[in-house]
């Protein structure tokens, strides 16, 4: 049985799916390894203009397998250390992949899963999902996920569910702004595909580059730099193919072709 399955349809969206449902969708080394294979070979396709991160069956992922993590403990340091750049180099390629990405989270998001949702630009819950921080309860850390799900929900938050491990429902995740929409198990698929709709609106070009301008910018003080550089950003997109057939498209009241 394939663990990760990836394909990419007619409309240029494609969709990664952790197919582990008999444990939950843990992921082991083998499938993160997977995994970055298919992220980076989808950041590499000028065709794919989404993707969405899903897995098979009622969880999204339990994180770390449990095979995986008895191996582990026989690790050394300096095996443990690669074996934890390789899941970092994965989350990195999610969170830099230059489309949008969408996380479909059905069910239960433990440990490493919040991570992935985290990396990804859109996550759209089902009301039955759960989410655990729970690397504590065995003694360990949520490290290499840490910064992204940091900046997914602020440092106050990270601070009570990185140490208490509490588990919480879909409508606590979006107030802390790790999901985006939160909806019922039957609504899932239409409101992910609502978000598709909407993105394949756009420019995608455009995308790509408003994208990448909240990693560049964010952070940055606000100063005669930060300013010169973001008029250049709207200068070169202004002038640029897409950018023209856009405004044309817009001054003659007509659809873009990218649509």
């Amino acid at each position: 049985m394939e663990t990760v399955i990836s394909n990419i349809d007619n409309r240029g969206v494609a969709r990664v799916r952790i197919n582990n449902p008999d444990k939950h969708n843990a992921f082991d080394d083998q499938i993160i390894t997977q995994l970055t294979q298919a992220f980076k070979a989808i950041a590499n396709n000028a065709d794919v203009r989404v993707m969405i991160l899903d897995s098979a069956g009622k969880s999204f992922s339990a994180g770390a397998d449990l095979g995986w993590m008895q191996r582990m403990a026989d690790y050394s340091y300096a095996e443990n250390l690669g074996d934890s750049r390789a899941l970092a180099e994965m989350l990195k390629t999610l969170n830099i992949l230059p489309q949008p990405t969408i996380a479909r989270v059905q069910g239960a998001a433990f440990g490493g899963a919040v991570g992935l949702v985290s990396c990804c630009d859109i996550a759209i819950a089902s009301e039955q999902a759960l989410f655990c921080l729970s690397e504590v309860k065995i003694g360990l850390v949520p490290a290499t996920i840490s910064p992204y799900v940091i900046d997914a929900i602020g440092q106050r938050a990270a601070r009570r569910y990185f140490t208490t491990a509490e588990r919480f429902d879909a409508q606590t995740a979006q107030q802390l702004g790790l999901v985006s929409e939160v909806t019922t198990a039957d609504n899932l698929d239409s409101a992910v595909e609502a978000i598709i709709t909407a993105l394949l609106a756009n420019g995608p070009q455009a995308i790509k580059c408003a994208k990448q301008l909240v990693f560049t910018i964010s952070g940055k003080p606000i100063d005669d730099a930060l300013i010169e550089q973001t008029c250049k950003v709207i200068a070169a997109t202004r002038v640029s193919d897409e950018g023209q057939e856009g405004l044309n498209a817009f001054l003659e009241k007509r659809s873009p072709k990218w649509i």
